[in-house]
């Protein structure tokens, strides 16, 4: 087992890649740091003839709950750094070369949905849900969640999703085609180790051939979404609405958008 200090724990086991984001006291809210450890996960057992399936989950009662802004200094100049960060992250998971589970428990928010989505087959406790929770602080969907969004559940349902920033249950979100499946919260872990091990003990080239095609002809816009969603996050972070969403969420009130 690897352990790395950004908040990251890796392991092998059974066949089996194991990539958990482990910062439950922040609700696994991630920084710079964490999200390029995740991609170095993947990218290390990118050619491990012993891994033959991954997971990505989250430690304690989340997935993953975005970035990390509890901190965030406002005067600090705008940086691109965790929006690469994140799409480093989801195009990673996109090349690996066996199928990815993302394993949702509890709240996938912000860029938190774009690594479950970036997953081949995101599954999720029935008491989860997903947020793009970007609007409520001046921000729009980066890591790739406009074009992963879209590409699971159409363009209106991926609008509304955004633009309202409204929180999608774990059923609502499976009828929707946004994930694969969904488990009783007591069955949950059972169900997803049942699940890696027929991914585990399938036909690895058929699976990755068949992984490929599949986001070959879904995720034509990503690598066009990454460059947008970059551009557009920048401008944001220096606009007034950012600097007033973000200090309305650390003084926990209510944001007075101007623009």
């Amino acid at each position: 087992m690897t352990t790395v200090d950004t908040g990251v724990v890796s392991s092998v086991d059974n066949g089996v890649l194991h990539v958990l984001i482990n910062r439950p006291a922040s609700m696994n809210a991630v920084t710079t740091a964490t999200l390029d450890a995740i991609a170095e996960s993947f990218e290390a057992h990118s050619e491990n003839p012993e891994v033959r399936a991954a997971v990505l989950t989250g430690a304690g009662r989340a997935f993953c709950t975005g970035a990390d802004i509890a901190g965030l200094d406002l005067s600090a100049a705008p940086s691109a750094a965790t929006i690469d960060a994140a799409n480093r992250v989801t195009a990673t998971i996109r090349a690996f070369p066996h199928p990815v589970v993302g394993a949702v428990r509890g709240a996938a928010a912000g860029v938190g949905v774009s690594l479950a989505l970036a997953c081949d087959l995101t599954v999720a406790s029935e008491s989860s849900y997903f947020l793009l929770a970007f609007t409520r602080i001046g921000l729009m969907p980066d890591g790739g969640a406009t074009a992963l969004v879209a590409a699971s559940v159409g363009r209106a349902r991926a609008m509304g999703l955004a633009l309202l920033a409204e929180r999608l249950p774990a059923d609502e979100a499976k009828q929707a085609g946004l994930i694969a499946q969904v488990y009783a919260d007591d069955q949950f872990d059972a169900e997803v180790d049942s699940l890696l091990g027929r991914l585990a003990a399938g036909p690895a080239s058929a699976l990755r051939a068949t992984k490929d095609a599949i986001n070959a002809a879904t995720l034509t816009q990503l690598d066009f979404a990454f460059e947008r969603e970059r551009a557009g996050q920048l401008a944001l972070l220096e606009a007034p609405d950012f600097i007033e969403g973000v200090a309305a969420f650390q003084n926990k009130r209510s944001p007075k958008f101007i623009r």
